[in-house]
């Protein structure tokens, strides 16, 4: 896709290989997440992003995949603001979010985001309801159509007119502060408070066109008791008839530190009960059965000083609360949980082997049998007749795309249904390889050959190492795409190294609380077993990563000078600080101790210590808005490195977070990244981004 070709041409296009050598043909291509499949199985929806006509910002609008994949994708909505948080009624219509204005209202300076009603049969979408704050997420019963959404609520603001009167006295007034009374204060990009999210019943919606006035559907609150921080932010979900709400619930878990617990409301008279409460873990992700007798849901073993988390499905019947194991002695850590049409089974997404892979575990007992072979799985919908189950699916070789996959057959590589944003070709190839670590460990990682590697013209290496840390490098990233390298002529080496999800526990636990040790070991030793290959360039390489693989960055630059240049994104410098000022410091103080009573791990792992070995260029990038891992650790490293006489250079976004996430900035990234590599890497003059 071009970048001037119009969204609604997002299907016709099959972009190849030379939008990646094009940063702003890179931007523009379709982005597919948030898939949805109707109560009867005949209609898929999916988000699909694109540029604005300003290029400014991505669009996001809803459009059709056939799940039988016979007729191409078409377009549903459009509108400026977007549409996004796709679900389905029973009744046929698709509901959505979206911040368009009401038709007839006047134009508001804020717009928040509204709950809309696409009519199964066609026609316009139409407002069903509003909060002051917006509406941020909806279930829906399966069974009966009745409706529960989350709105942001000021507090005393259950009722809408009493919300409005709150936010608006506080704007006369020019007030913006915060009084905070408990941990934490902040989330990745956003403050918390003083609204905090509310849970609401609005019960089934109306099927003609609603009155009109502020709230065509009266809603109640079922959470009138919910505080900041955090009020009733956890996922949710309704049981098929509509009776019951199963909702994750954060509670104190000692001083200044948190927990997650299954709760179960009846949402007649709002009476809660905890259903799954373990003191020893989090538990989250909650899917009811398909008669509502039981639910399924992730248990999480917390992380201490001396082992990391460990992850389990729970079945859990609703009568009484009783819980047994459905993966017990299954060695990867299984997510997104939900039953089979007949409840006789569950699947769920682990990570296994580079890979994000769909699994089938019996609820009588039995192994998870694989269903997926190469790729990763995400959005998982399955059909209420037991026949298919539907899927994006990505690869480092394809961006997310729908597929339909069989209930039961193990392995399986679907090929994709027509879709917006589908590639004819990349700029290079994709490659398995692995490489044995120091105490005979493999390491599986992926590399990413640009065309033209050979003998005769060996490319030159980029290791690019994965944020998380517990995660691995098995998917398609927009934000971190190595074709855009690759299009370039550089080889792209992303390694899974100790820590990375999917290898099995033992995996984690060699790197835990010793980031400097076995991960850093593990990638050295990827790198030096792919220098051996023909095709690569030895003597030309460099390393980058954000956020913990941003810290890896910062720590490969104290340990060796093997490396052209260095780029660390958002990255961790100075480890006493960023665990006291992170937005969920007790997290990795589970991990790496009170730093005045536990001092070791951080004296040995903190790369800010070793400052004064480093004598590889490296370029800084951080945005101001990143509360993960606050600017203050790029600022404490600029100065480090300036003050040693380290080339080097800073790139700030003052109005991005822990990612990039617009598409000027992203562009400015990948050019200034282009840039200093080129410099350092290809022995070019420095040019700087022409709007830097």
């Amino acid at each position: 896709m071009s970048p001037s070709a119009p969204a609604s041409d997002a299907s016709s296009t099959s972009p190849g290989g030379s939008a990646f050598a094009d940063l702003a043909a890179f931007v523009a291509l379709p982005r597919l997440g948030g898939l949805a499949l109707s109560a009867d199985g005949s209609r898929l929806a999916v988000s699909v992003q694109t540029l604005d006509p300003e290029g400014k910002k991505w669009q996001s609008a809803l459009w059709e995949v056939d799940p039988a994949g016979n007729r191409p994708a078409r377009r549903l909505t459009r509108s400026a603001p977007g549409e996004s948080s796709p679900v389905w009624s029973p009744d046929g219509s698709l509901l959505f979010t979206s911040a368009r204005p009401e038709p007839g209202a006047k134009e508001q300076t804020e717009p928040k985001a509204g709950l809309w009603s696409l009519p199964g049969d066609g026609g316009e979408a139409r407002l069903v309801l509003t909060r002051p704050g917006g509406i941020s997420g909806v279930a829906v019963a399966t069974g009966t159509g009745e409706v529960v959404v989350a709105a942001a609520t000021m507090p005393g603001g259950s009722d809408a007119r009493a919300d409005e009167q709150r936010r608006t006295r506080r704007t006369d007034a020019g007030v913006s502060a915060i009084l905070h009374e408990t941990y934490p204060v902040r989330y990745w990009d956003h403050d918390l408070g003083p609204a905090s999210p509310h849970l609401f019943w609005a019960g089934r919606l109306p099927v003609d066109e609603p009155a009109t006035g502020a709230d065509p559907v009266e809603l109640r609150d079922l959470t009138p008791d919910a505080v900041p921080p955090s009020g009733a932010d956890g996922s949710f979900t309704l049981s098929p008839d509509g009776r019951l709400l199963a909702r994750v619930e954060e509670v104190p878990d000692g001083p200044a530190a948190r927990r997650d617990r299954v709760v179960l409301m009846d949402t007649a008279d709002g009476s809660t009960r905890p259903l799954v409460d373990d003191p020893s873990a989090d538990v989250f992700a909650p899917a009811f059965s398909p008669d509502g007798s039981a639910l399924v849901c992730v248990r999480q073993a917390m992380s201490t000083y001396a082992e990391p988390p460990d992850h389990t499905l729970l079945l859990v019947e609703v009568a009484d609360g009783a819980v047994r194991e459905l993966t017990e002695g299954f060695d990867r850590w299984p997510s997104a949980p939900q039953f089979s049409a007949d409840g006789t089974a569950v699947y769920f997404l682990a990570d296994d082997d580079g890979r994000h892979a769909v699994f089938r575990v019996p609820v009588d007992g039995g192994p998870p049998l694989r269903l997926t072979g190469d790729g990763a799985y995400s959005d998982l919908q399955v059909a209420r007749d037991g026949s298919a189950l539907y899927a994006l699916r990505s690869a480092y070789d394809s961006p997310p795309v729908p597929v339909r996959l069989d209930p039961e057959t193990p392995l399986q590589d679907p090929p994709a249904l027509p879709a917006p944003g589908t590639l004819d070709r990349l700029p290079g190839t994709l490659h398995e390889v692995a490489a044995t670590a120091s105490d005979g460990t493999r390491v599986q990682s992926w590399l990413v050959l640009p065309e033209g590697a050979s003998v005769e013209t060996p490319a030159p290496l980029v290791l690019w190492v994965h944020g998380g840390p517990l995660m691995s490098w098995n998917s398609w990233s927009w934000r971190w795409c190595p074709w855009v390298l690759a299009a370039r002529g550089y080889a792209v080496l992303l390694p899974n190294p100790a820590l990375s999800q999917g290898f099995g526990q033992d995996f984690v636990r060699r790197g835990w609380g010793e980031w400097g040790g076995a991960p850093y070991t593990d990638l050295m030793a990827a790198v030096d077993a792919v220098e051996q290959r023909p095709d690569i360039d030895a003597s030309r390489t460099a390393a980058m990563g954000g956020s913990f693989g941003g810290y890896m960055a910062n720590w490969i630059a104290t340990q060796t000078d093997r490396f052209r240049a260095i780029v660390t994104h958002a990255s961790l410098w100075d480890l006493d600080s960023f665990t006291g000022t992170t937005d969920l410091a007790y997290y990795w103080q589970q991990e790496w101790g009170d730093p005045l009573r536990e001092p070791k791990r951080y004296e040995q792992n903190s790369p800010h210590r070793y400052a004064d070995a480093i004598r590889t260029p490296m370029l800084v990038i951080h945005g101001d808005r990143d509360f993960r891992v606050p600017v203050g650790e790029a600022l404490r490293l600029w100065y480090d490195l300036q003050k040693r006489g380290v080339p080097s250079r800073f790139l700030y976004f003052p109005d991005e977070n822990h990612w990039v996430l617009t598409p000027g900035n992203s562009q400015i990234w990948y050019a200034t990244v282009l840039a200093f590599l080129a410099e350092h890497v290809l022995g070019e003059a420095w040019q700087r981004p022409e709007l830097l």
